[in-house]
């Protein structure tokens, strides 16, 4: 089976995250993001180019957790689609773009943070079946 893949992003939240509700009482996350672009010179070293900044929205369930999780300054990498649309503003059609997020998380090259794995602990063992007590780990011997 082919390896699935999808578009990414990674840049940093530049504004403070919004979450709103439609009609039909679906969470939708948006921020503005910026992405720092860089050359490489000849010699090995790296321009700063122009930051540019896009939309990035999620929908449902992840857009309320991600609006719980992220906050304006963040860095972050994201899985998803660009989406082109048109819109009217003064009377003028305009085109935007903005990326549709299916996946946020914190950039791991630029974020320290703790991952807490107890939920997934408690989900994989099942009510009857006893907690086994954690085993010293032994150095090991070369």
């Amino acid at each position: 089976m082919a390896i699935q893949t999808q578009e990414s992003l990674s840049g940093f939240i530049a504004t403070d995250p919004q979450l709103s509700f439609n009609s039909k009482g679906e969470a939708r996350f948006y921020v503005r993001i910026a992405q720092e672009h860089f050359e490489r010179n000849p010699d090995g070293s790296f321009t700063q180019g122009e930051t540019t900044f896009h939309d990035l929205v999620m929908f449902r369930r992840t857009a309320e957790r991600a609006f719980q999780m992220f906050a304006k300054g963040d860095s972050f990498v994201a899985e998803g689609y660009v989406r082109s649309f048109t819109f009217e503003r003064d009377g003028q059609t305009l085109a935007g773009e903005e990326f549709v997020a299916k996946r946020l998380g914190h950039d791991s090259t630029r974020t320290a943070y703790a991952v807490d794995r107890e939920q997934r602990r408690i989900q994989a063992v099942e009510p009857s079946t006893p907690v086994p007590a954690a085993q010293p780990v032994r150095p090991m011997s070369l």
